[in-house]
């Protein structure tokens, strides 16, 4: 099965959401909100903010369900 690299990012802040590809060869640790600034970070036990904010769990964890090894 072939990873999915699109995921809609939704800011716990503002509530903005935003279609981001994902990064295959490295986790995302940051994220900035375009609309209200608030830098996003993993929530405590996930790897990257795509697997805390996303629609979509990071490429790495689709295909192995291990976070960004």
């Amino acid at each position: 099965m072939e990873a999915i690299l699109e995921s809609t990012i939704k800011c716990p802040n503002c509530g903005h959401r935003k279609e981001e590809e994902m990064p295959t060869t490295a986790c995302q640790f940051f994220y900035d909100c375009e609309n209200c600034k608030e830098v996003l970070r993993p929530k405590e036990g996930d790897c990257c903010v795509f697997c805390s904010y996303g629609t979509v769990a990071c490429p790495s964890v689709q295909e192995s369900s291990l976070c960004c090894e």
